[in-house]
């Protein structure tokens, strides 16, 4: 067992990014601190009781109460929820257990390098299907299906997606999963942008159709990564058990605290959303009038849901020298050559204030002035 170099992780943990004054390459919205969160909670009083809360050990399925919260997002019953330590533990778990010898895993390309990385690790054939700007970074249902086979265990899509924002409506979902579901064959579904929209488009998510495996977390929209809390909604008991022994034997339980912190921010989810969304809408509008002026030297697809945008050098170079000369100024965004494509760069707008992100574009534009097109 063999993992390639997890790029994007490498970037994120240049200790320049945390020096950095402007911050571009946050996936997330802006993080609420811990106070923010126990202020909002405050009027109910149950924020005393996760003082007392036993620092023991939890249970492998996750808390009770957390798992109806969930449940209560899609309208389903808690014994489908399982809690993980964010949604990165749901999907190792999901790639650890389709791994089988001359196995493949179907997965966009561009998308979250971990998923790449995680199914080569474990063994399996990585099967890519190419988003095209010409389609708007959308996934089509029949690309997906005709790399389907008798060797293919595992079907990952995501939306909104990472890094490019495009959003895959019911139709296609439906398709998909009809495909995958006559075959036997599991589809795990990356919500954890869920339920960010720009367009206006349906936020119903995909854990409404029948044998969708739904991943989702505390980190990405509703910004609180520091709890890491995520979850996946499996409807299938037999894979639910598989799910549990496997967690057993990587993580056991997760914190109790944690969990209760975090069933507490459920129930305030339209109030942590309101603030995600508003901060989004306005950074999109003026990342929208940026890329306008600099058309030029950067085009984009505009992303129709979530907290990324994903541009791309007119000249057709590599990114990486521009990341770098902006890391050096302080400015971070992420280099394309993280997402296996170079020419790119991905700028997160859920995590700074419309006033920080006007600024931080508006350093990315002088520096951006010299490039010749």
């Amino acid at each position: 067992m063999w993992f390639e170099e997890f790029a994007l992780e490498r970037w994120a943990l240049d200790p320049r990014v945390a020096a950095a004054r402007h911050d571009l390459a946050s996936s997330a919205g802006r993080p609420w601190t811990l106070r923010e969160l126990l202020e909002l909670v405050a009027p109910s009083g149950e924020a005393e009781a996760v003082l007392d809360e036993r620092l023991g050990y939890s249970s492998v399925q996750g808390r009770r109460e957390l798992r109806q919260a969930v449940a209560h997002l899609y309208g389903a019953d808690p014994e489908s929820v399982r809690i993980t330590c964010g949604a990165s533990q749901a999907l190792f778990l999901q790639i650890a257990l389709a791994a089988r010898p001359g196995a493949n895993a179907v997965l966009p390309a561009p998308g979250y390098p971990a998923y790449r990385g995680l199914a080569k690790g474990f063994g399996l054939e990585v099967r890519e299907i190419p988003l095209s700007r010409e389609r708007g970074f959308v996934l089509d249902a029949e690309a997906v299906i005709s790399h389907l086979d008798g060797d293919t265990p595992l079907v990952i899509l995501t939306t909104p997606h990472n890094p490019t924002g495009s959003c895959l409506d019911r139709p296609t979902l439906e398709a998909i999963a009809a495909a995958t579901a006559d075959r036997g064959i599991p589809l795990v579904v990356d919500e954890v942008f869920h339920p960010i929209r720009h367009d206006g488009g349906s936020e119903e998510s995909a854990a409404a159709i029948e044998d969708v495996i739904v991943i989702g977390d505390l980190s990405k929209a509703l910004s609180l990564p520091g709890l890491r809390i995520g979850w996946q909604l499996d409807r299938d008991p037999e894979r639910r058990q598989r799910a549990d022994d496997l967690r057993g034997y990587v993580a056991l339980t997760g914190a109790p605290h944690l969990e209760a912190l975090a069933a507490l921010a459920l129930a305030r989810r339209d109030a942590i959303l309101s603030r995600t969304r508003a901060a989004a809408s306005a950074n999109l509008e003026a990342l929208a009038a940026f890329l306008e002026r600099l058309g030029d030297r950067l085009a984009w697809v505009r992303p129709t849901g979530g907290l990324l945008a994903f541009p791309w050098l007119t000249s057709g170079e590599s990114t990486r020298p521009l990341c770098e000369s902006l890391m050096a100024r302080g400015l971070v965004v992420v280099p394309g050559d993280c997402f296996g494509a170079p020419e790119h760069l991905r700028i997160g707008f859920g995590a700074n204030s419309p006033h920080a992100f006007a600024a931080a574009l508006a350093e990315l534009e002088e520096a951006l002035a010299p490039i010749e097109v």
